[in-house]
């Protein structure tokens, strides 16, 4: 793309009052964005109103400036560093997935790899969100972590928004798989984000952000210097689940961006999964209320491999919560109850305090400290504010 193609699609973007839908008549009409901006504005209004066929013949405020940022951004990406690019809707890169759905991106921008950039930044059929609570339960988190962990074990490209908890925790887990047989053609996951990509936010996953720029693509539909406005996330929300086959909801409140998330993806046609968790949860009432809905309930990540009809990765073990997991050749029989401690059993999966422990064990409360600390320090347990512990799924 030049510099002229460019400024025409950051035109169209900038126009006011002209949407990604009246931009797509625009372009089905009359073709290019040069084309678009050669008519007069007698031509334009066959296919958007008046207003918008004026404010198309009217150079947009900032326009320069942008055309300005973008192409230096473009051309000055460090060579030892992530390739940088926009693509748009007439680009060979631009997923099918994305536009199969009803409100496309005109434009995108990316950061990543420079030969995923290149080639195959959007793995047709193989990309799966996994989203929910910016504050999960360590378990939540957990779970975030272990089948992201296991999906992107399977060839699957993790896609999640960047944000606190669940989303942070996903793409963790993507990043997390050894010896990736998947490295060099897919990305181990992608980030929509809801800013312009020079910045991060929130600021604290400025790291995983870099990891993901190394490894995977970061993905937004605003420009350059877009602020985390509150507006921007929500919409963003689409791309997250247009660009997937399905999306998993591993814990998500009642009223929350992860069941936006949800919802659009069943608008798209695609397939929902939630991951059921303790009633006394908040951040489960989501997943419940979408399981009611007719989401997929999943215990495994094979759960969600058989619902896609995708064989696991050779020599892969699934992730999996609760008594049942999975063992090498798939099956789901082995009862963890056998092998684990008491206290682990009295423990359950929903946080408890120190004093209900003591009730349900009969040990007393220095012992019973003793081994919590043991359980902790083996990754088995975790410690909550409030004086609570939660124990923690396997992989």
């Amino acid at each position: 793309m030049d510099r002229d193609e460019l400024g025409a699609w950051l035109r169209l973007t900038l126009s006011q009052g002209v949407g990604n839908g009246a931009a797509r008549r625009l372009l089905s009409r009359f073709g290019l964005p040069q084309d678009i901006f050669r008519q007069p504005e007698s031509a334009l209004q066959h296919c958007v109103t008046l207003a918008q066929a004026k404010a198309l013949c009217t150079v947009p405020s900032g326009w320069e400036a942008l055309l300005e940022t973008t192409w230096h951004w473009l051309e000055g990406a460090d060579p030892q560093g992530p390739a940088r690019a926009v693509i748009t809707l007439g680009d060979a890169r631009y997923p099918q997935s994305l536009l199969d759905t009803e409100d496309p991106p005109l434009l995108m921008y990316l950061m990543g790899a420079a030969r995923l950039l290149a080639q195959n930044p959007f793995p047709t059929g193989r990309c799966l969100a996994v989203v929910g609570s910016r504050n999960p339960t360590a378990q939540g988190a957990d779970n975030a972590r272990l089948f992201s962990r296991a999906l992107r074990g399977a060839g699957f490209t993790i896609v999640s928004g960047l944000a606190l908890g669940v989303d942070a925790a996903a793409h963790e887990g993507a990043l997390d798989v050894s010896s990736d047989p998947f490295a060099e053609a897919t990305p181990a996951t992608i980030a929509v984000v809801g800013t312009g990509l020079d910045r991060v936010y929130p600021r604290k996953n400025l790291d995983l952000a870099h990891r993901i720029a190394a490894h995977g693509v970061l993905v937004s539909e605003y420009p350059l210097g877009t602020p985390p406005l509150a507006a921007n996330f929500p919409k963003r929300n689409r791309i997250i689940s247009g660009l997937s086959q399905g999306t998993l909801v591993v814990e998500a409140a009642l009223a929350s961006g992860s069941l936006i998330t949800a919802r659009m993806a069943a608008e798209q046609g695609r397939e929902v999964f939630a991951i059921p968790g303790s009633i006394h949860a908040p951040q489960s009432r989501g997943c419940h209320a979408l399981i009611r809905q007719g989401a997929k309930l999943v215990e495994s990540a094979q759960d969600v491999l058989e619902e896609l009809r995708m064989p696991p990765a050779a020599g892969k073990q699934s992730a999996s919560s609760g008594a049942a997991v999975l063992d090498e050749e798939g099956s789901r029989d082995i009862d963890t109850r056998q092998t684990e401690s008491p206290l682990l059993q009295a423990l359950g999966f929903d946080p408890m305090g120190v004093d209900a422990l003591v009730a349900r064990t009969g040990m007393d409360a220095a012992s019973l400290q003793v081994e919590l600390l043991e359980l902790e320090l083996d990754g088995q347990v975790a410690r909550l504010p409030g004086g609570l512990y939660q124990r923690l799924g396997s992989a």
